[in-house]
């Protein structure tokens, strides 16, 4: 009897209610997350990958020649660069791995591409939760541009050229190409859907509970180096574990409710922008032989000059205002 006494009291808790009520929110969120980021992956995904099997990609190298030549590569890094830019850090390994390319190519191409990849479905995700997408590229190529360019420095003569192979021009059937696009796309899709469930519960739960402010106060130190508000902990720890794509569902949830300045959410994506996705996207370049040192360390220490050359920038021009 006093067994069945306690369960009752457990079950009726106000803690189980609240974790319950979490829970379902968490759920509720994650699914409208998941739809709404379906909405700008599909499409986007599927016009670029017409743009690859057309070989359109490959014709826009020469855009890319003056700015391979400043950070000293290669004209022929100019592929692997915009199908970064354009896609993902994925096929731009692919594609380093079948070019000719020394490591320190490699790694400069790697660095790069960490900080400056799919711009155009991670900018709509950032200029819808705080940071206009135009802002957002720009501080994201120039970002590549000055960590690839000091690297570069040390790293010797990596501006020679080096031959493209005769299987990257061979035409693949249109059926074969949509075939892998969506059967990628859906292992890509559940994966998505799952980090984002899985977020959306524990932090719905957490919210319920009350435990999220013990969450911040314990992340407040690694804010304050990065230069970001600590109220913004969840989000930057979101986007610093999953990425941008992943993540982004909880950073847009996030920003809906108001709660945010103009300021701490710019600060924010200028340094998630720059530095996301920490733990996945680095180890796969480093699986290659390339510097891991160089695979984390650049992209971390231009997120905090990024911010705080932002931080600087507007504290002067509001000082100004108010002379």
């Amino acid at each position: 009897m006093k067994i069945y006494n306690l369960r009752l009291r457990l079950m009726q808790a106000p803690h189980l209610g609240n974790f319950r009520d979490g829970f379902l929110a968490g759920v509720r969120k994650g699914w409208r997350s998941f739809v709404w980021i379906c909405k700008i992956m599909i499409p986007i995904s599927f016009l670029v990958t017409l743009l690859q099997w057309t070989h359109w990609l490959k014709h826009l190298d020469f855009l890319l020649e003056p700015l391979t030549s400043l950070i000293n590569l290669p004209p022929e890094a100019g592929l692997p660069i915009i199908i970064g830019i354009l896609i993902s850090t994925y096929p731009v390994i692919a594609i380093i791995t079948v070019i000719p390319f020394t490591i320190e190519q490699m790694t400069l191409i790697a660095i790069f591409t960490l900080i400056s990849h799919s711009l155009i479905m991670e900018g709509i995700i950032q200029h819808k939760s705080g940071l206009n997408i135009i802002k957002a590229t720009l501080i994201r190529l120039t970002a590549a541009i000055v960590a690839v360019l000091v690297v570069s420095q040390f790293l010797g003569d990596t501006g020679q050229s080096v031959g493209l192979p005769a299987d990257l021009m061979v035409h693949t059937p249109f059926l074969e190409v949509i075939k892998v696009w969506a059967m990628d796309l859906i292992g890509l899709l559940a994966k998505i859907l799952g980090i984002i469930m899985l977020v959306m519960i524990i932090l719905e739960s957490l919210k319920s509970l009350g435990w999220i402010k013990y969450l911040h106060r314990f992340l407040r130190p690694l804010m304050k180096v990065l230069g970001v508000s600590d109220r913004t902990a969840t989000m930057c720890v979101a986007a610093i574990i999953f990425g941008l794509l992943y993540g982004g569902a909880i950073i847009v949830e996030e920003t809906k409710k108001g709660t945010f300045t103009k300021e701490e959410l710019e600060r924010l994506h200028i340094s998630i922008g720059i530095n996301h996705a920490m733990v996945e996207d680095p180890a796969l370049f480093a699986v290659l032989g390339l510097p891991a040192l160089l695979m984390w360390g650049p992209r971390f220490i231009m997120a905090i000059i990024a911010v705080q050359t932002y931080h600087a920038i507007t504290h002067f021009t509001n000082r100004l205002l108010h002379i």
